[in-house]
């Protein structure tokens, strides 16, 4: 099949060009074969692929020959096929995009091909979409880092985002949260413990009652223009003014003490007041010297805060027949002042987090309330009733806090940190029934459907409502109800983070780093902008339930001043987003200065990141990695001509041609977006050329006629898209047998205008996410 290019057949996977309707002339993809269809009716593998495999393949990959290490020959018989799923997936799809066999061998008519593809294409695809089949299994899986912060937001009430400091999360299939790569190491592990104190310290107040303490007033200073100076044992005021002291005190009662002696001149004692932040509290008489001060008591109720305590002098004398100045004065002398309580405090006043956290029955004995604080906690925790055994274990943590000595709030703390590192917390873990037969395929329960659900558009745990139609059996008949009030809903703000960021790929825009001399109007304010350019531009399908095809081509979006700027829009002024009407060269996400950045070089654009961007993006079918031995591209000091000029010399190596002979014309259509996605009508001195050519034939002039001929074969995108959101949806990568599945979803797509509501409501009522396949391991 294959005599010049020592390749990579086996690796290859679907071919863009039939996918994109690039078919050979005359060759159209076979239809899937009717359910029921006869065997009679039907080309066989054996009596009709295996000739065309001998005329047209064996050549190279049979008899022992193992072009691209592929060997077809030891495959004769359909349960070989199917054994060897992938590897036939992948010749399906050359033989159907005309890669196999070469051009450099004799071509097979057309009818030739038609009836190979159908002969393996009935082996591979051999489902009867009207039994029950096979629906797949979801690998136990570990919240990832944002799972993990939004679940312990709803469930404690504490959003400081403490898996900031985890590792991070693998990706498969394009997202993070899938479970065959969330694993969990040992340091992820300590990171759990410590989150779960940290948490719960901050969530739960253990110290509930001030303990009585006496304190002394430090830092006693006279007022700012108050008469007083300073001897060897302290200081004293002579005219009108006050020692002042401040001092912050939790509220109850205090038993308040004075100290205070005087220099005695006059008919009269020393006389001062005692205030309380202004208030008058108790005026006496000074009747004491520095040998035995005069000392008062007063009890006082104070409300929690800083207070400032004065003592003021109220009746200052100068005796004028006396000269002598230390001793003609009469004066006031503080010795201290001091608290001793508080006593009687209210009950604290707990934050909203301790409240629902630590609520339970008014008279219950200190371990009953322990248990019901847990067993509710532990519910909520992990998305299902807790069985008494459960919480028996957890108890014992409680025990044991409580026979060292532990308060109560403690006690229940540790349990409650226990729980946040069980793994039925820690994990999204779904058990298959008792009697289910290994093979057999059953509705999941329905808390783990209200989990599957709420994990899928909010990255956390099910809400009140979920779990109560979960408990009343009700959340299947109220899913697509469901589906609605949780959209609405600004949880639903992390779907368009998390789906649109991996799917749209625009959370790698933060590591992207344009050069600062090619770039110097990059910035972070700008890089911001891009990306909330794209999050708002998919919310609005969301919210608004726009045709999914809008992503390709909606002649709107949303700017601020910056950048406006970037897109040669004027009047526009402010930091605020505002929906706009696009230019002609602007429309659909292909066209976002997000995608364009992070799709290039640092230095200069690359149709080959771009044009594999769509294919990997919106059309799944993501070209194979190049090989091993693939000559490098020149840098950019090397670059003697034309982008488009360099590429075309560089593709004409064998090695190269036949990946980018599918990306470079796509990409090269943005070619008028520089790496940054500002509009360029030069790359240096050259003419832009974004003119391209499909290997079928059709040419294009720019993006704008390049997405009129994606647009005009809706069914690959729209087929991209509900396979990469069931796969997010799921956690797992899709199966051959969940096209049955991808099917339905798409028939029903198809006929409700294309809107997103649709897709997103036949995922969650599709058999892959409403069921699962048992295997009779776990119990």
């Amino acid at each position: 099949m294959d005599q010049c290019d020592p390749g990579r057949l086996a690796r290859m996977l679907g071919a863009v060009i039939i996918i994109l309707g690039w078919t050979v002339p005359g060759v159209a993809a076979p239809p899937a074969p009717a359910v029921g269809e006869g065997a009679g009716t039907h080309p066989s593998f054996s009596k009709d692929a295996i000739p065309f495999l001998s005329k047209h393949c064996y050549a190279c990959h049979g008899d022992g020959k193992q072009k691209g290490d592929l060997s077809l020959d030891s495959d004769r018989d359909e349960q070989a096929v199917e054994k060897n799923r992938k590897v036939w997936e992948n010749v399906l799809e050359m033989i159907r995009a005309g890669e196999m066999p070469p051009k450099n061998r004799p071509r097979p008519s057309t009818e030739e091909v038609e009836v190979a593809l159908l002969a393996i294409d009935g082996v591979l695809n051999r489902l009867d979409c009207s039994q029950t089949r096979n629906v797949g299994r979801v690998t136990l899986r570990r919240l990832n880092r944002v799972e993990y912060n939004n679940t312990i937001r709803d469930l404690v009430g504490v959003d400081f985002k403490p898996a900031a400091d985890f590792p991070n999360d693998d990706v498969g299939y394009g997202f993070d949260n899938i479970g065959d790569v969330l694993s969990l190491s040992p340091l992820l592990f300590e990171k759990y413990l410590t989150a779960a104190e940290t948490i719960l310290e901050q969530a739960i107040v253990t110290d509930t009652t001030p303990t009585p303490t006496k304190s002394q007033l430090g830092g006693i200073r006279e007022t700012e223009g108050a008469g007083g100076e300073k001897r060897g044992f302290g200081r004293f005021l002579h005219s009108i003014g006050s020692f002042r002291a401040q001092g912050y005190f939790d509220e109850g009662d205090y038993k308040l003490r004075v100290s205070a002696f005087g220099q005695q001149v006059g008919d009269q004692p020393v006389r001062a007041i005692l205030r309380i932040n202004g208030e008058d509290i108790q005026e006496f008489d000074v009747t004491g010297d520095r040998s035995s001060p005069t000392k008062i008591e007063q009890q006082v109720r104070i409300k929690a805060g800083t207070k400032t305590f004065a003592v003021t002098f109220l009746n200052p004398y100068t005796d004028p027949k006396n000269s002598d100045s230390d001793k003609n004065r009469r004066l006031l002398f503080l010795s201290g002042i001091e608290l001793d309580g508080p006593y009687n405090s209210p009950p604290p006043v707990f934050p909203e987090t301790h409240r629902r956290i630590m609520a339970h029955q008014p008279g219950l004995p200190a371990r009953e309330a322990a248990r019901e604080i847990v067993t509710r906690f532990a519910a909520r925790a992990f998305r299902r009733p807790v069985q008494p055994g459960e919480v028996d274990r957890l108890m014992k943590l409680y025990d044991k806090a409580e026979l060292e000595g532990e308060r109560f709030e403690d006690c229940v703390r540790l349990v409650l940190e226990g729980v946040l590192v069980w793994p039925d917390f820690l994990f999204r873990i779904e058990l298959d029934p008792r009697d289910a037969q290994p093979g057999t395929s059953y509705p999941v329960s329905e808390y783990e459907l209200a989990s599957r659900l709420s994990y899928f558009l909010w990255s956390s745990m099910p809400d009140e409502t979920l779990l109560t139609l979960a408990a009343e059996g009700r959340l299947r008949a109220e899913l697509e109800n469901e589906l609605r009030r949780m959209l609405k809903d600004p949880k639903s703000a992390a779907f368009v983070e998390n789906f649109a960021g991996q799917w749209l790929t625009i959370r790698k825009l933060a590591y992207v780093a344009p050069d600062a001399k090619e770039f110097p109007g990059f910035d972070e304010d700008l890089r911001s902008a891009m990306y909330r350019e794209t999050e708002l531009f998919f919310e609005s399908i969301v919210r608004e339930d726009r045709s999914i095809l809008d992503f390709l081509d909606a002649d709107y979006s949303f700017v601020n001043e910056r950048l406006a700027k970037h897109y040669g829009m004027p009047g526009i002024e402010g930091k605020e987003f505002r929906r706009v009407k696009l230019p002609a060269n602007r429309g659909g996400i292909l066209t976002h200065a997000s995608i364009l950045t992070l799709t290039s070089n640092p230095t200069r654009t690359s149709p080959v990141k771009r044009g594999k961007w769509v294919l990997d993006q919106l059309l799944n079918t993501p070209p194979p990695p190049p090989p091993p031995d693939v000559p490098e591209f020149p840098e950019d000091k090397r670059l003697t001509g034309s982008l488009r000029k360099v590429m075309e010399m560089h593709r004409e190596k064998p090695l190269c041609a036949s990946c980018h002979q599918r990306m470079d014309p796509i990409g090269f259509a943005f070619e008028n977006y520089d790496a940054t996605g500002a509009w360029r009508d030069k790359d240096g001195t050259f003419l832009i050329d974004p003119s391209g050519a499909l290997p079928d034939g059709r040419s294009f002039q720019g993006p704008a006629e390049l997405k009129t001929i994606l647009r005009g074969k809706k069914e690959l995108f729209s087929r991209c898209l509900a396979e990469k959101m069931l796969t997010y949806a799921m956690g797992r990568g899709l199966e051959y047998y969940d096209k049955c599945a991808v099917d339905k979803i798409l028939e029903a797509l198809n006929q409700n205008g294309d809107r997103l509501s649709v897709l997103m409501a036949e995922v969650v009522k599709s058999e892959p996410f409403q069921m699962r396949t048992a295997t009779g391991e776990e119990r």
